[in-house]
């Protein structure tokens, strides 16, 4: 992962390759295209970058110039909102769900903004969650009613888009992007009433979850992570507190991902004090497990695990949300097996893998590729080259199938443990095959 950037403007100017005075020299050619004089240095923009001083607003103004960004994204958003990328999140309230959902869109189309935010800045966001639920909508929805009946096109659509099988679902980003820009100008007219107004936020924020799962999937964590914090504000302003609880187990997972189990405990614990539906808690325990077995606590993990397999027995007189409803006994196995290849029980780890694979349904390819990889981890540790081998080729032939980048990169991740075994025509096969050097 990219080192963290501490100001967006240094991030911007680093993005171009520009020094200091490169920058100075450009916005001083576009104050001259403005018909004016500008004074700007090395020095000033040092001053800008490490927080000693703010530029004035004619100054904002030629920076935007320098980097392309529309006069209105400066007035919007503000310094140094505007600018491309930012590390930590907005306060949560419905003051700024606006600003961060069109800053989520913004990132989408901008490749440059940062990696992700930092494990402190998103566990702080999660914790302003978990105080201000369950909050309802803030401020008055009032004014000329938005047409419901375009209300339940956008919410069937999506559901229809969002349910296409993994192999299509990569076809249908820019369309959720879509939908998304869309109940976000519906949401900013504020031409509704109450109830329109909570499924605008419901929708908003299922939207966010599903446009960011694509972009966690392709690898492209900035836009991940500002998704779910643009969803997150939804959920909070539509009163949706297991879905809000979902989106925070979202970006504790993205944690684990990246390598910051710590980070994903605390998210899972502020989660775990709001949700309230056995399937969400289960699912939230179990992401909870594997952070614990990230960082070899044991007996917290086993907790968790006997936690996620009660909430998931535990019957329910309403329909599980959305964002969990895909939770099953197969999730269950497999994770669990996963936790005992990060605590060194690989035979245990195999069976249980093996067996949460079985149960698994065929149109949930995407979680079968990531599930063989792990699989693979267990049977390599184990000494089965052969066999791993085999799982190793069908979870990436089946994700280049699928186009999950995230789970090429797990193989790409795990190939490397073949090289001990290079001399075997086989290995040497697999790991030219994924592009990993065998020398």
């Amino acid at each position: 992962m990219d080192d963290a950037i501490r100001h967006q403007l240094t991030y911007a100017r680093q993005q171009r390759s520009w020094s200091l005075e490169d920058l100075a020299v450009r916005i001083r050619r576009a104050a001259v295209l403005r018909g004016r004089r500008s004074g700007t240095d090395r020095q000033r923009v040092w001053k800008w970058e490490t927080g000693r001083a703010v530029p004035d607003s004619e100054s904002q103004l030629l920076l935007a110039d320098v980097f392309g960004i529309p006069r209105q994204e400066v007035e919007r958003y503000g310094w140094p909102g505007w600018l491309p990328g930012r590390e930590t999140p907005l306060p949560l309230g419905s003051a700024y769900t606006i600003q961060a959902l069109r800053e989520a869109h913004r990132t989408v189309l901008d490749r440059r903004a940062f990696v992700a935010y930092t494990g402190a800045a998103v566990v702080g966001l999660a914790s302003q969650w978990a105080t201000l639920e369950p909050d309802r909508l803030r401020g008055a929805l009032n004014g000329q009613n938005v047409d419901t009946t375009l209300v339940d096109w956008l919410e069937q659509t999506s559901a229809d888009l969002s349910a296409m099988p993994t192999e299509q679902r990569q076809h249908t980003a820019k369309l959720l992007d879509a939908h998304l820009a869309t109940v976000t100008d519906l949401i900013e007219k504020r031409r509704y009433n109450r109830a329109t107004g909570i499924r605008l936020h419901r929708l908003a924020a299922t939207l966010g979850i599903t446009n960011g799962w694509y972009r966690f999937d392709q690898q492209q964590h900035a836009s991940a992570s500002r998704l779910w914090d643009a969803a997150l504000r939804s959920a909070h302003d539509s009163g949706g507190v297991d879905l809000g609880a979902g989106i925070v187990s979202d970006l504790a997972y993205q944690a684990t991902w990246l390598g910051n189990p710590g980070t994903a405990a605390d998210l899972l614990g502020h989660a775990l004090s709001k949700a309230r539906h056995p399937a969400a808690r289960s699912l939230l325990h179990l992401r909870q497990a594997r952070a614990y077995a990230a960082l070899g606590q044991q007996s917290s993990c086993y907790r968790s695990l006997r936690e996620s397999e009660r909430e998931l027995n535990r019957p329910s007189a309403d329909d599980s949300p959305a964002w969990c409803s895909w939770m099953s006994a197969a999730d269950l196995v497999v994770d669990h097996g996963g936790c005992l290849i990060d605590l060194g029980r690989y035979e245990e780890a195999h069976e249980r893998i093996s067996e949460g694979i079985a149960l698994l349904p065929s149109a949930r390819n995407k979680t079968r590729a990531v599930f063989l990889v792990y699989q693979a981890r267990g049977l390599l540790q184990r000494g089965e080259v052969d066999e791993a081998l085999s799982v190793t080729a069908e979870s990436w032939d089946l994700a280049n199938r699928i186009g999950a980048q995230r789970c090429l990169t797990l193989v790409h991740e795990l190939a490397p443990r073949f090289g001990k075994f290079k001399q075997i025509a086989a290995v040497r096969d697999l790991l030219e095959h994924v592009g990993v050097d065998a020398a």
